[in-house]
Protein backbone atom coordinates (compact mmCIF):
# COMPACT_ATOMS: atom_id res chain seq x y z
CA UNK A 1 0.00 0.00 0.00
CA UNK A 2 1.58 3.10 -1.08
CA UNK A 3 1.77 6.62 1.34
CA UNK A 4 0.45 9.62 0.27
CA UNK A 5 0.55 13.33 1.88
CA UNK A 6 -2.36 15.90 1.43
CA UNK A 7 -1.95 19.28 2.60
CA UNK A 8 -4.88 21.87 2.33
CA UNK A 9 -3.52 25.57 2.81
CA UNK A 10 -6.79 27.36 4.31
CA UNK A 11 -4.41 30.85 4.13
CA UNK A 12 -4.22 30.29 0.28
CA UNK A 13 -7.39 31.13 -1.31
CA UNK A 14 -8.14 30.59 -5.20
CA UNK A 15 -11.91 32.72 -5.75
CA UNK A 16 -15.39 31.68 -4.72
CA UNK A 17 -16.34 28.76 -6.36
CA UNK A 18 -19.52 29.69 -8.31
CA UNK A 19 -22.07 27.48 -8.68
CA UNK A 20 -22.62 27.39 -11.56
CA UNK A 21 -19.32 25.19 -12.14
CA UNK A 22 -22.15 22.36 -11.72
CA UNK A 23 -24.82 23.27 -14.14
CA UNK A 24 -26.22 21.09 -16.53
CA UNK A 25 -27.45 21.11 -20.23
CA UNK A 26 -30.68 19.13 -21.79
CA UNK A 27 -30.62 19.07 -25.65
CA UNK A 28 -34.03 17.71 -27.62
CA UNK A 29 -31.77 14.67 -28.22
CA UNK A 30 -32.79 10.77 -27.67
CA UNK A 31 -34.77 10.48 -24.47
CA UNK A 32 -33.59 13.68 -23.03
CA UNK A 33 -36.79 15.45 -23.09
CA UNK A 34 -39.72 13.88 -24.12
CA UNK A 35 -39.52 10.42 -21.81
CA UNK A 36 -36.40 12.14 -19.70
CA UNK A 37 -38.42 15.32 -18.88
CA UNK A 38 -41.72 15.56 -20.49
CA UNK A 39 -44.45 12.68 -20.59
CA UNK A 40 -47.35 15.06 -20.78
CA UNK A 41 -50.22 15.56 -18.66
CA UNK A 42 -52.36 12.19 -19.80
CA UNK A 43 -49.49 9.50 -18.90
CA UNK A 44 -49.87 7.28 -16.06
CA UNK A 45 -46.23 8.17 -15.06
CA UNK A 46 -46.82 10.37 -12.10
CA UNK A 47 -46.32 13.75 -13.49
CA UNK A 48 -46.61 17.66 -12.18
CA UNK A 49 -48.54 19.01 -15.91
CA UNK A 50 -46.69 16.41 -17.71
CA UNK A 51 -43.15 16.67 -16.13
CA UNK A 52 -42.01 13.83 -14.68
CA UNK A 53 -42.31 13.98 -10.70
CA UNK A 54 -39.74 11.18 -10.30
CA UNK A 55 -36.86 13.00 -12.07
CA UNK A 56 -37.63 16.93 -10.56
CA UNK A 57 -37.63 15.02 -7.21
CA UNK A 58 -34.40 13.59 -8.22
CA UNK A 59 -32.65 16.63 -9.54
CA UNK A 60 -33.79 19.21 -7.03
CA UNK A 61 -31.87 17.04 -4.71
CA UNK A 62 -28.39 18.37 -6.68
CA UNK A 63 -29.11 21.65 -5.74
CA UNK A 64 -28.65 22.33 -9.64
CA UNK A 65 -27.45 26.11 -10.49
CA UNK A 66 -28.39 26.40 -14.09
CA UNK A 67 -29.73 24.17 -17.20
CA UNK A 68 -28.68 24.83 -20.93
CA UNK A 69 -31.52 24.51 -22.81
CA UNK A 70 -32.52 23.60 -25.88
CA UNK A 71 -29.05 22.47 -27.32
CA UNK A 72 -26.56 21.47 -28.54
CA UNK A 73 -26.79 21.22 -32.36
CA UNK A 74 -31.38 20.94 -31.86
CA UNK A 75 -30.43 24.76 -30.99
CA UNK A 76 -29.06 25.83 -34.35
CA UNK A 77 -32.27 24.31 -35.82
CA UNK A 78 -35.09 25.47 -33.22
CA UNK A 79 -37.54 28.34 -33.73
CA UNK A 80 -38.76 29.44 -30.81
CA UNK A 81 -42.53 30.24 -31.87
CA UNK A 82 -42.97 26.39 -32.33
CA UNK A 83 -42.84 25.64 -29.05
CA UNK A 84 -45.49 28.72 -27.79
CA UNK A 85 -49.17 28.85 -27.38
CA UNK A 86 -51.60 25.57 -27.68
CA UNK A 87 -49.64 22.10 -28.15
CA UNK A 88 -52.52 20.71 -30.31
CA UNK A 89 -51.60 23.84 -32.75
CA UNK A 90 -47.88 23.10 -32.12
CA UNK A 91 -45.90 21.96 -35.85
CA UNK A 92 -43.97 18.68 -35.87
CA UNK A 93 -40.74 19.08 -37.29
CA UNK A 94 -38.15 16.73 -38.11
CA UNK A 95 -35.08 16.57 -35.90
CA UNK A 96 -32.00 17.83 -38.34
CA UNK A 97 -29.58 16.52 -36.50
CA UNK A 98 -30.40 13.27 -34.05
CA UNK A 99 -31.49 11.02 -36.27
CA UNK A 100 -34.62 12.34 -38.05
CA UNK A 101 -37.06 12.30 -35.01
CA UNK A 102 -40.13 13.56 -35.10
CA UNK A 103 -39.81 16.96 -32.73
CA UNK A 104 -43.61 17.96 -31.46
CA UNK A 105 -42.60 20.81 -30.09
CA UNK A 106 -45.00 20.09 -27.25
CA UNK A 107 -41.55 21.23 -24.38
CA UNK A 108 -40.71 24.66 -24.99
CA UNK A 109 -40.07 27.72 -23.58
CA UNK A 110 -43.00 28.08 -21.00
CA UNK A 111 -42.09 24.29 -20.43
CA UNK A 112 -38.24 24.70 -19.90
CA UNK A 113 -39.09 27.80 -17.58
CA UNK A 114 -41.65 25.40 -15.43
CA UNK A 115 -38.76 22.54 -15.30
CA UNK A 116 -36.44 24.90 -14.36
CA UNK A 117 -38.30 26.63 -11.56
CA UNK A 118 -39.40 22.88 -9.98
CA UNK A 119 -35.97 21.66 -10.02
CA UNK A 120 -34.06 25.01 -8.95
CA UNK A 121 -31.82 25.84 -11.85
CA UNK A 122 -31.46 29.02 -13.35
CA UNK A 123 -32.90 28.91 -16.70
CA UNK A 124 -29.50 29.19 -19.49
CA UNK A 125 -30.91 29.48 -23.33
CA UNK A 126 -29.07 28.86 -26.18
CA UNK A 127 -29.92 31.19 -29.46
CA UNK A 128 -30.33 30.12 -33.09
CA UNK A 129 -27.43 31.54 -35.33
CA UNK A 130 -27.14 29.03 -37.45
CA UNK A 131 -30.61 29.03 -39.51
CA UNK A 132 -32.39 31.90 -37.54
CA UNK A 133 -31.67 35.49 -37.48
CA UNK A 134 -31.31 38.81 -34.89
CA UNK A 135 -34.49 39.68 -35.02
CA UNK A 136 -36.00 36.19 -33.84
CA UNK A 137 -33.40 36.11 -30.93
CA UNK A 138 -34.31 39.53 -30.30
CA UNK A 139 -37.79 38.61 -29.93
CA UNK A 140 -37.48 35.48 -27.93
CA UNK A 141 -35.72 37.60 -25.39
CA UNK A 142 -38.58 40.17 -25.66
CA UNK A 143 -40.91 37.49 -25.27
CA UNK A 144 -39.18 35.70 -21.80
CA UNK A 145 -38.39 38.94 -20.31
CA UNK A 146 -40.13 42.34 -21.11
CA UNK A 147 -42.73 43.38 -18.28
CA UNK A 148 -44.96 45.82 -20.03
CA UNK A 149 -47.68 45.28 -22.29
CA UNK A 150 -45.98 45.06 -25.93
CA UNK A 151 -47.03 42.89 -28.37
CA UNK A 152 -44.73 39.87 -27.52
CA UNK A 153 -45.09 40.22 -23.70
CA UNK A 154 -48.96 40.07 -24.17
CA UNK A 155 -48.70 36.56 -26.21
CA UNK A 156 -46.65 35.30 -23.38
CA UNK A 157 -48.93 36.73 -20.46
CA UNK A 158 -52.18 35.09 -23.03
CA UNK A 159 -49.64 31.63 -23.24
CA UNK A 160 -49.92 31.66 -19.23
CA UNK A 161 -47.40 33.53 -18.34
CA UNK A 162 -47.89 37.37 -17.60
CA UNK A 163 -44.92 37.93 -15.42
CA UNK A 164 -41.89 37.59 -17.50
CA UNK A 165 -39.54 35.10 -17.09
CA UNK A 166 -35.90 37.35 -16.13
CA UNK A 167 -33.97 35.00 -18.45
CA UNK A 168 -30.07 36.23 -17.58
CA UNK A 169 -28.29 33.92 -19.57
CA UNK A 170 -28.19 33.70 -23.28
CA UNK A 171 -26.43 31.61 -25.72
CA UNK A 172 -25.49 33.63 -29.13
CA UNK A 173 -25.33 30.29 -31.30
CA UNK A 174 -24.27 26.98 -30.45
CA UNK A 175 -20.87 25.19 -32.26
CA UNK A 176 -20.96 27.63 -34.69
CA UNK A 177 -17.73 26.41 -36.18
CA UNK A 178 -19.70 22.86 -36.96
CA UNK A 179 -23.51 22.38 -36.81
CA UNK A 180 -23.99 26.37 -35.79
CA UNK A 181 -23.37 27.31 -39.14
CA UNK A 182 -19.42 26.15 -40.04
CA UNK A 183 -17.71 29.11 -40.06
CA UNK A 184 -14.61 30.00 -39.14
CA UNK A 185 -13.74 32.10 -36.31
CA UNK A 186 -13.62 35.45 -38.29
CA UNK A 187 -17.11 34.61 -39.92
CA UNK A 188 -18.43 33.96 -36.44
CA UNK A 189 -17.13 36.93 -34.74
CA UNK A 190 -19.24 38.56 -37.33
CA UNK A 191 -22.40 37.22 -36.43
CA UNK A 192 -21.81 37.48 -33.06
CA UNK A 193 -21.32 41.32 -33.20
CA UNK A 194 -24.54 41.77 -35.65
CA UNK A 195 -26.78 39.23 -32.97
CA UNK A 196 -25.45 41.19 -29.34
CA UNK A 197 -26.28 44.48 -31.36
CA UNK A 198 -29.99 43.54 -30.85
CA UNK A 199 -29.90 41.95 -27.78
CA UNK A 200 -30.67 43.98 -24.51
CA UNK A 201 -31.75 43.11 -21.13
CA UNK A 202 -35.81 44.20 -21.34
CA UNK A 203 -36.69 45.63 -18.26
CA UNK A 204 -34.73 44.64 -15.25
CA UNK A 205 -32.76 42.08 -16.58
CA UNK A 206 -29.31 42.53 -17.37
CA UNK A 207 -28.67 39.79 -20.10
CA UNK A 208 -25.43 37.50 -19.68
CA UNK A 209 -24.51 37.15 -23.66
CA UNK A 210 -22.83 33.88 -24.11
CA UNK A 211 -20.65 33.23 -27.42
CA UNK A 212 -19.36 30.62 -28.74
CA UNK A 213 -15.61 29.47 -28.57
CA UNK A 214 -13.81 26.35 -29.90
CA UNK A 215 -14.06 22.75 -30.08
CA UNK A 216 -11.61 21.29 -27.42
CA UNK A 217 -8.54 23.84 -26.62
CA UNK A 218 -7.73 24.95 -29.66
CA UNK A 219 -5.90 28.74 -28.67
CA UNK A 220 -6.14 29.87 -32.42
CA UNK A 221 -9.74 29.65 -33.01
CA UNK A 222 -10.38 32.29 -29.52
CA UNK A 223 -7.48 34.38 -31.31
CA UNK A 224 -8.90 34.93 -34.58
CA UNK A 225 -12.87 35.55 -32.81
CA UNK A 226 -11.48 37.86 -30.45
CA UNK A 227 -9.41 39.55 -33.52
CA UNK A 228 -12.46 39.79 -35.32
CA UNK A 229 -15.04 40.72 -32.56
CA UNK A 230 -12.69 43.87 -32.12
CA UNK A 231 -12.31 45.99 -28.88
CA UNK A 232 -16.02 48.34 -29.56
CA UNK A 233 -18.03 45.50 -28.66
CA UNK A 234 -16.28 43.47 -25.81
CA UNK A 235 -18.56 45.08 -23.84
CA UNK A 236 -21.25 43.08 -25.20
CA UNK A 237 -20.02 39.80 -24.66
CA UNK A 238 -19.65 38.02 -20.73
CA UNK A 239 -19.24 34.30 -20.96
CA UNK A 240 -16.77 32.36 -24.08
CA UNK A 241 -17.65 28.57 -23.99
CA UNK A 242 -15.40 25.94 -25.31
CA UNK A 243 -16.93 22.26 -25.58
CA UNK A 244 -14.58 19.50 -24.35
CA UNK A 245 -15.84 15.18 -24.44
CA UNK A 246 -13.54 12.72 -23.56
CA UNK A 247 -14.09 10.18 -26.16
CA UNK A 248 -14.23 6.77 -24.88
CA UNK A 249 -11.87 3.76 -24.80
CA UNK A 250 -13.36 0.49 -24.94
CA UNK A 251 -16.96 0.99 -24.51
CA UNK A 252 -19.74 2.20 -21.80
CA UNK A 253 -19.11 -0.54 -19.66
CA UNK A 254 -16.52 -3.24 -20.94
CA UNK A 255 -12.94 -1.61 -21.05
CA UNK A 256 -9.64 -2.58 -19.65
CA UNK A 257 -7.71 -1.59 -16.64
CA UNK A 258 -5.55 0.35 -18.95
CA UNK A 259 -8.83 1.89 -21.30
CA UNK A 260 -9.95 2.81 -17.51
CA UNK A 261 -6.89 5.06 -16.98
CA UNK A 262 -7.07 6.07 -20.73
CA UNK A 263 -10.29 7.40 -19.98
CA UNK A 264 -9.22 9.52 -16.74
CA UNK A 265 -6.08 10.62 -18.66
CA UNK A 266 -8.17 12.17 -21.25
CA UNK A 267 -10.54 14.18 -18.54
CA UNK A 268 -7.57 15.50 -17.18
CA UNK A 269 -6.80 16.94 -20.40
CA UNK A 270 -9.54 19.85 -19.05
CA UNK A 271 -6.77 21.20 -16.85
CA UNK A 272 -4.22 22.44 -19.86
CA UNK A 273 -7.60 23.77 -21.94
CA UNK A 274 -8.96 25.89 -18.67
CA UNK A 275 -5.15 27.40 -18.07
CA UNK A 276 -4.55 27.81 -21.98
CA UNK A 277 -7.65 29.37 -22.90
CA UNK A 278 -7.92 31.60 -20.28
CA UNK A 279 -4.66 32.69 -20.70
CA UNK A 280 -5.93 33.69 -24.28
CA UNK A 281 -8.92 35.87 -22.96
CA UNK A 282 -6.68 37.68 -20.59
CA UNK A 283 -4.61 38.78 -23.57
CA UNK A 284 -7.97 40.62 -24.67
CA UNK A 285 -9.57 40.79 -21.25
CA UNK A 286 -7.15 41.43 -18.79
CA UNK A 287 -9.46 42.44 -16.22
CA UNK A 288 -11.48 39.53 -16.34
CA UNK A 289 -14.71 40.96 -17.22
CA UNK A 290 -15.20 37.91 -20.35
CA UNK A 291 -16.27 34.73 -18.16
CA UNK A 292 -14.50 31.06 -18.96
CA UNK A 293 -17.60 28.45 -19.81
CA UNK A 294 -17.60 25.06 -20.59
CA UNK A 295 -21.08 24.55 -21.50
CA UNK A 296 -20.60 20.86 -22.93
CA UNK A 297 -18.10 18.66 -21.28
CA UNK A 298 -18.30 14.70 -20.11
CA UNK A 299 -17.69 11.17 -21.32
CA UNK A 300 -19.00 10.36 -25.04
CA UNK A 301 -18.80 6.06 -25.53
CA UNK A 302 -19.56 4.17 -28.44
CA UNK A 303 -24.17 3.57 -29.06
CA UNK A 304 -25.55 1.18 -26.98
CA UNK A 305 -26.47 -1.99 -28.65
CA UNK A 306 -30.20 -2.43 -29.11
CA UNK A 307 -30.65 1.53 -29.27
CA UNK A 308 -30.67 4.49 -31.79
CA UNK A 309 -27.36 5.28 -32.85
CA UNK A 310 -27.99 8.89 -33.29
CA UNK A 311 -29.94 9.20 -29.26
CA UNK A 312 -26.90 8.60 -27.46
CA UNK A 313 -27.86 6.75 -24.96
CA UNK A 314 -25.54 5.19 -22.78
CA UNK A 315 -24.63 3.64 -19.26
CA UNK A 316 -22.74 5.58 -16.39
CA UNK A 317 -20.48 3.29 -14.54
CA UNK A 318 -17.67 4.00 -11.75
CA UNK A 319 -15.42 5.44 -14.73
CA UNK A 320 -17.97 8.10 -15.32
CA UNK A 321 -18.13 9.02 -11.93
CA UNK A 322 -14.53 9.43 -11.41
CA UNK A 323 -14.16 11.22 -14.74
CA UNK A 324 -17.13 13.64 -13.09
CA UNK A 325 -15.30 14.10 -9.92
CA UNK A 326 -12.09 15.21 -11.56
CA UNK A 327 -13.30 17.33 -14.02
CA UNK A 328 -15.21 19.22 -11.22
CA UNK A 329 -11.86 19.07 -9.38
CA UNK A 330 -10.22 21.11 -12.00
CA UNK A 331 -12.83 23.21 -12.02
CA UNK A 332 -13.00 24.30 -8.40
CA UNK A 333 -8.81 24.42 -8.61
CA UNK A 334 -9.37 26.71 -11.16
CA UNK A 335 -12.31 28.80 -9.66
CA UNK A 336 -11.06 31.88 -10.31
CA UNK A 337 -10.54 31.11 -14.09
CA UNK A 338 -14.40 29.42 -14.89
CA UNK A 339 -17.31 31.18 -13.68
CA UNK A 340 -19.90 28.02 -15.40
CA UNK A 341 -19.74 24.67 -16.65
CA UNK A 342 -22.58 22.08 -18.33
CA UNK A 343 -22.22 18.40 -17.78
CA UNK A 344 -23.73 16.80 -21.26
CA UNK A 345 -26.50 15.81 -20.71
CA UNK A 346 -28.85 15.82 -17.44
CA UNK A 347 -31.09 12.77 -18.42
CA UNK A 348 -30.44 9.35 -20.88
CA UNK A 349 -27.99 11.11 -23.35
CA UNK A 350 -24.46 10.78 -22.67
CA UNK A 351 -22.93 11.32 -19.39
CA UNK A 352 -26.25 11.49 -17.45
CA UNK A 353 -27.54 12.31 -13.81
CA UNK A 354 -30.62 10.00 -14.45
CA UNK A 355 -31.86 6.78 -16.59
CA UNK A 356 -35.51 6.26 -17.04
CA UNK A 357 -37.37 3.58 -18.72
CA UNK A 358 -41.02 3.72 -19.14
CA UNK A 359 -42.21 4.43 -15.45
CA UNK A 360 -39.05 3.65 -13.91
CA UNK A 361 -36.13 5.88 -13.25
CA UNK A 362 -32.71 5.27 -11.88
CA UNK A 363 -29.54 7.57 -10.78
CA UNK A 364 -26.36 6.93 -11.68
CA UNK A 365 -22.91 7.24 -10.18
CA UNK A 366 -22.52 10.41 -11.89
CA UNK A 367 -25.43 11.74 -9.70
CA UNK A 368 -24.14 10.51 -6.74
CA UNK A 369 -20.73 12.07 -7.35
CA UNK A 370 -22.93 15.63 -8.08
CA UNK A 371 -24.56 15.14 -4.88
CA UNK A 372 -21.08 14.47 -3.08
CA UNK A 373 -19.56 17.60 -4.70
CA UNK A 374 -22.95 19.94 -3.66
CA UNK A 375 -20.97 21.77 -0.85
CA UNK A 376 -18.29 23.17 -3.27
CA UNK A 377 -21.09 25.30 -4.53
CA UNK A 378 -20.45 29.12 -3.72
CA UNK A 379 -17.34 27.94 -0.92
CA UNK A 380 -13.81 30.24 -1.08
CA UNK A 381 -11.70 27.51 -2.63
CA UNK A 382 -8.09 26.98 -1.18
CA UNK A 383 -4.96 25.06 -2.19
CA UNK A 384 -4.60 21.78 -1.33
CA UNK A 385 -1.52 19.40 -2.64
CA UNK A 386 -1.81 16.30 -3.05
CA UNK A 387 1.79 13.94 -3.14
CA UNK A 388 1.17 10.32 -3.84
CA UNK A 389 2.78 7.73 -6.49
CA UNK A 390 1.89 8.61 -9.81
CA UNK A 391 0.16 5.84 -12.17
CA UNK A 392 2.24 4.39 -15.24
CA UNK A 393 -0.27 2.67 -18.12
CA UNK A 394 0.84 2.58 -21.87
CA UNK A 395 -0.91 4.66 -24.13
CA UNK A 396 0.15 4.63 -27.96
CA UNK A 397 3.01 2.97 -27.32
CA UNK A 398 4.60 5.16 -24.84
CA UNK A 399 4.34 5.27 -21.04
CA UNK A 400 1.42 8.01 -19.65
CA UNK A 401 1.15 8.74 -16.21
CA UNK A 402 -1.54 9.82 -13.63
CA UNK A 403 -1.55 11.57 -10.44
CA UNK A 404 -2.45 9.20 -7.69
CA UNK A 405 -4.90 11.29 -5.78
CA UNK A 406 -6.10 14.65 -6.79
CA UNK A 407 -8.75 16.56 -5.43
CA UNK A 408 -9.65 20.67 -4.31
CA UNK A 409 -10.60 21.83 -1.16
CA UNK A 410 -13.11 25.08 -0.41
CA UNK A 411 -14.54 26.43 2.91
CA UNK A 412 -18.17 27.43 3.38
CA UNK A 413 -19.68 29.02 6.74
CA UNK A 414 -16.72 27.18 9.02
CA UNK A 415 -17.08 23.84 7.11
CA UNK A 416 -14.54 22.48 4.79
CA UNK A 417 -15.07 20.50 1.84
CA UNK A 418 -12.40 18.20 0.70
CA UNK A 419 -12.88 16.03 -2.60
CA UNK A 420 -10.54 13.51 -3.00
CA UNK A 421 -10.03 10.36 -5.89
CA UNK A 422 -8.11 7.67 -6.20
CA UNK A 423 -7.93 6.69 -9.53
CA UNK A 424 -5.81 3.72 -8.94
CA UNK A 425 -7.72 0.80 -9.98
CA UNK A 426 -6.89 -1.54 -7.55
CA UNK A 427 -4.70 -0.52 -4.87
CA UNK A 428 -5.43 1.14 -1.53
CA UNK A 429 -3.59 4.39 -1.16
CA UNK A 430 -3.08 5.07 2.49
CA UNK A 431 -2.73 9.00 3.17
CA UNK A 432 -1.93 11.68 5.67
CA UNK A 433 -4.00 14.47 5.70
CA UNK A 434 -3.07 17.60 6.84
CA UNK A 435 -4.30 21.39 7.35
CA UNK A 436 -2.00 24.28 7.78
CA UNK A 437 -2.39 27.12 10.36
CA UNK A 438 -6.27 25.63 11.68
CA UNK A 439 -7.88 22.74 13.17
CA UNK A 440 -10.51 20.11 12.04
CA UNK A 441 -13.35 19.34 14.89
CA UNK A 442 -15.10 16.42 13.24
CA UNK A 443 -17.24 15.77 10.58
CA UNK A 444 -18.50 13.42 7.82
CA UNK A 445 -16.79 10.97 4.74
CA UNK A 446 -18.77 10.15 2.10
CA UNK A 447 -17.36 7.28 -0.23
CA UNK A 448 -18.04 6.65 -3.73
CA UNK A 449 -16.44 2.88 -4.99
CA UNK A 450 -17.10 -0.79 -6.05
CA UNK A 451 -14.87 -3.51 -5.86
CA UNK A 452 -15.73 -3.95 -9.67
CA UNK A 453 -14.22 -0.81 -12.07
CA UNK A 454 -17.41 -1.42 -14.28
CA UNK A 455 -19.93 -1.27 -12.07
CA UNK A 456 -23.01 0.68 -12.98
CA UNK A 457 -26.74 1.06 -11.73
CA UNK A 458 -29.25 -0.96 -14.03
CA UNK A 459 -33.20 -0.45 -13.37
CA UNK A 460 -33.36 -4.46 -11.98
CA UNK A 461 -30.50 -2.86 -9.61
CA UNK A 462 -30.61 0.50 -9.04
CA UNK A 463 -28.82 1.02 -6.25
CA UNK A 464 -25.46 -1.00 -6.69
CA UNK A 465 -23.50 2.07 -6.95
CA UNK A 466 -24.34 3.97 -4.02
CA UNK A 467 -21.96 6.57 -1.35
CA UNK A 468 -21.46 5.22 1.92
CA UNK A 469 -21.87 7.80 4.46
CA UNK A 470 -19.60 7.59 7.68
CA UNK A 471 -18.40 9.98 10.51
CA UNK A 472 -15.21 11.17 10.60
CA UNK A 473 -13.09 11.40 13.62
CA UNK A 474 -10.99 14.02 12.20
CA UNK A 475 -9.69 16.82 15.60
CA UNK A 476 -6.60 18.77 15.10
CA UNK A 477 -4.46 19.37 12.02
CA UNK A 478 -3.94 16.29 10.98
CA UNK A 479 -5.45 12.79 10.53
CA UNK A 480 -4.70 9.50 8.33
CA UNK A 481 -7.16 8.35 5.99
CA UNK A 482 -6.52 5.08 3.48
CA UNK A 483 -8.75 5.80 -0.14
CA UNK A 484 -9.97 2.79 -1.76
CA UNK A 485 -8.89 2.27 -5.14
CA UNK A 486 -11.22 3.32 -7.87
CA UNK A 487 -12.85 5.83 -5.56
CA UNK A 488 -14.59 9.26 -5.08
CA UNK A 489 -14.51 10.61 -1.48
CA UNK A 490 -15.66 13.59 -0.06
CA UNK A 491 -14.81 15.07 3.58
CA UNK A 492 -16.99 17.60 5.67
CA UNK A 493 -15.31 18.41 8.72
CA UNK A 494 -16.10 22.08 10.68
CA UNK A 495 -13.20 23.73 11.38
CA UNK A 496 -12.22 25.09 14.89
Amino acid sequence: MATARIVVSPEEPIATINPNIQGHFAEHLGGCIYDGIWVGEDSPIPNDGGIRTDVVQALRRLSPPVLRWPGGCFADDYHWRDGIGPREGRPRRVNLWWGEALESNAFGTHEFIRFCRLIGAQPYICGNVGSGSPAELRNWVEYCNFPGDSTLAMERGANGSPEPFGVKYWGVGNENWGCGGSFCPEDYGAEYKRFATYLPGFGDTELYLIACGPSGNNPDWTRRFFDKLGQGRRRRIHGFAAHYYCRTAGTATEYTVDQWYELLHRALLMEPLVIQQRAVLDGYDPDRQIGLIVDEWGTWHPPAPGRHPRHLWQQNTLRDALVAAMTLDIFQRHADKVVMANIAQTINVLQAMVLTDGPRMITTPTYHVYDMYQTHQGGQGVRARFEADEIAFPLAGEEARLPGLSGSASIKDGVMTLTVVNAHATAAIEADVFVRQAEWRGGSVVTLTDDDIHAHNTFETPEAVTPAEARSEANGAQFRHTFPPASVTAFRLRLA
